[in-house]
């Protein structure tokens, strides 16, 4: 799976929003172009009406709430008048009456809509609107991060050649990427996330041999990550969610097994073995 890609993301989304909120049909999906979103996730359907739907933002109850940014809902939708009729027939075909929509956004971006319906013409209360707002809240979090990723491996992937301060760069993002694969619940995703770390710290390897004799557990590799950047120990374990004194055990031990006794040369070693870039 793509760093890009969030349909797994989307569908956790809307299970969760059909648990808590007790809805009937949850379903949505995110932007596929500047103007436009497309239906890719649904729990709760009987029929494939609503799949693949491209939703214009403007257009039906979702495309509303992409242009307004906030949450909207109409309790009969075939008979509201606040909301244009373009999707009639897939909401018709598919029995759904009342519909709440619950726009994505990340750093002020329309990114995708979250739907709700029941089968009945009932008003929505505070309750399912506010829990289908947490699970969009939620889906905006892990797609923030997610955007990161992609901006972090992006720059792990420039060519670097001797360019010392390049090489600050792709460090830099080593030791973001290795913090961020923790927050990162898709293990398909943080096993490309720290794939792509080992790649970058072999390839700044200076001894070749020294990598098949160190070896550090991933906690360890995290810690030092971020002792490179500079970070003091309660900086790198609230990066990491680790105790200062935690963070302190694993750079003891990995000090040990480099066979240094200072933060830098454990830092040193570290690149030298191509365990660090």
């Amino acid at each position: 799976m793509g760093v890009a890609d969030g349909s797994a993301e989307v569908r956790e989304a809307l299970l969760r929003m059909r648990r808590s909120t007790g809805l009937s049909v949850a379903f949505g999906g995110l932007l596929t172009g500047p103007r436009q979103f497309r239906i890719s996730d649904m729990t709760g359907t009987t029929t494939p009406a609503l799949r693949g739907l491209a939703i214009r933002t403007g257009s039906g109850l979702g495309g509303k709430a992409a242009a307004l940014t906030r949450p909207l809902a109409v309790t009969d939708y075939h008979s509201s008048h606040v909301i244009s009729h373009e999707y009639d027939a897939a909401v018709a075909m598919e029995g759904l009456r009342s519909v709440m929509a619950v726009p994505v956004v990340v750093r002020g971006r329309v990114r995708g809509v979250l739907y709700g319906a029941l089968r009945r013409p009932l008003a929505f209360g505070d309750r399912p609107l506010s829990a289908a707002m947490d699970a969009a809240r939620e889906l905006e979090q892990t797609l923030a991060v997610r955007d990161e990723v992609h901006r972090l491996l992006s720059v792990a992937q420039q060519p670097t050649t001797a360019d010392p301060a390049m090489w600050e760069e792709v460090r830099e993002a080593h030791g973001e990427l290795r913090a961020l694969a923790q927050r990162v619940p898709d293990p398909a995703l943080r096993r490309e996330l720290l794939g792509a770390c080992g790649r970058l710290a072999r390839a700044s390897a200076t001894d070749p041999h020294a990598t098949t004799a160190v070896e550090l557990s991933p906690r360890e590799v995290d810690v030092l990550a971020c002792v490179a950047s500079g970070a003091t120990n309660t900086v790198a374990g609230e990066r990491l969610g680790l105790r200062p004194e935690t963070v302190k055990s694993y750079l003891r031990s990995s000090m040990r097994k480099l066979g240094v006794h200072t933060r830098l040369e454990a830092v040193v070693a570290a690149r030298r073995a191509g365990v660090l870039p």
